[in-house]
């Protein structure tokens, strides 16, 4: 470490589960020294598992002695507690569990959460506003929303994309859904909605999550339905190369590199008006669906695909449109910049 060196804080879950934030880090440290500057990864480890230990890790990183480095990038909640003088904010997302999932996560509050909410806001806000930090990009609109209405931020958008390479275009045989499995992402939407598709159209579902259990005991009964459990790489390259779509359909999700991963796949992605930000990425009928969150709606698209895979493959082109422009070296420089190189 030397007064030339960048910081680059990562809040890690005490759980030691890995997912996309730990993608993320991989692909931003990689940019930021492809693009000539040196790097160093502070990691800090946040357990949420109650109110005492959150407040832990907000202190934690509050008292990080990060003076000796030339420059500072934050990330995911609450690692912009930092302090030093040229800070620049890469928000992935706060604690959604005390934003726009609140009323979800906590039905019935009470003035005990509804204080600790509270705090959670102003906590983030002084964090995120200047002089305490220079500039806040977001990984998404969706993002930047949130920050908007909660937080009164501005902040400005520059999206990401994914680490892994090598993606290519296959044969259209099943429908694919990656990622971790948990409520938020909806999963069991999808089984649902199985149960409403008439073609015999295989479902398949990889990663680990909370939920997994409730989800796999949900789709007993439907054998087209087939869990595979954590991929390698290069497996889940291969599986998104011969699916016929990818549905996607989390709750006001931040970013969600299933969306991006699918198009550079050339496979169209099905979502939902309220999944946040693959909504934005999906063009309803050019290079996938955006429908209402309910089974019926999306057994529907389900079997049209199945029934006019030409269109399917058109659409899968559209959405590589889409994104092909997305690099991580576009976000190396423009958070270079802001930290004055």
């Amino acid at each position: 470490m030397s007064e030339e060196t960048i910081a680059v804080v990562a809040v890690s879950a005490a759980n030691g589960a890995k997912g996309g934030a730990e993608r993320f880090y991989e692909g931003l440290i990689d940019a930021l020294e492809r693009a000539g500057a040196k790097t160093e990864l502070i990691e800090v480890t946040s357990d949420e598992s109650s109110f005492e230990a959150i407040q832990e890790t907000y202190l934690r990183c509050y008292d990080l002695d990060l003076s000796h480095y030339y420059g500072v990038i934050s990330t995911k909640a609450p690692s912009y507690l930092v302090r030093h003088p040229n800070h620049v904010c890469y928000l992935l997302h706060t604690m959604r569990s005390f934003y726009d999932m609140f009323e979800t996560e906590f039905p019935a509050p009470g003035e005990v959460l509804d204080k600790q909410r509270d705090m959670i806001f102003a906590l983030d806000t002084a964090a995120l506003r200047r002089p305490h930090t220079k500039k806040v990009y977001v990984i998404g609109k969706e993002v930047q929303k949130r920050l908007a209405h909660y937080n009164g931020l501005d902040s400005e958008v520059l999206h990401l994309t994914t680490t892994l390479q090598g993606f290519y275009c296959g044969e259209f045989r099943y429908a694919f859904l990656p990622g971790r499995l948990h409520r938020w992402k909806r999963v069991d939407l999808i089984i649902e909605a199985m149960r409403d598709v008439k073609s015999p159209l295989p479902l398949l579902i990889s990663g680990v999550g909370e939920d997994e259990a409730y989800f796999r005991e949900l789709a007993r009964t439907d054998k087209r339905i087939i869990f595979l459990g954590r991929v390698s790489d290069a497996q889940l390259i291969q599986l998104y190369a011969n699916a016929l779509v990818v549905p996607f359909v989390p709750v006001r999700e931040d970013l969600g590199l299933v969306t991006l991963e699918a198009f550079l796949s050339r496979k169209p992605v099905l979502t939902c008006v309220d999944s946040g930000e693959p909504a934005h990425f999906v063009t309803d009928r050019s290079n996938g669906f955006v429908c209402p969150p309910e089974p019926g709606e999306i057994a529907a698209r389900l079997d049209f695909l199945y029934q006019n895979v030409d269109t399917a493959k058109r659409m899968g082109e559209c959405g590589y449109a889409a994104v092909e422009h997305i690099k991580w070296e576009t976000v190396a420089s423009t958070l270079l910049q802001s930290l004055g190189r």
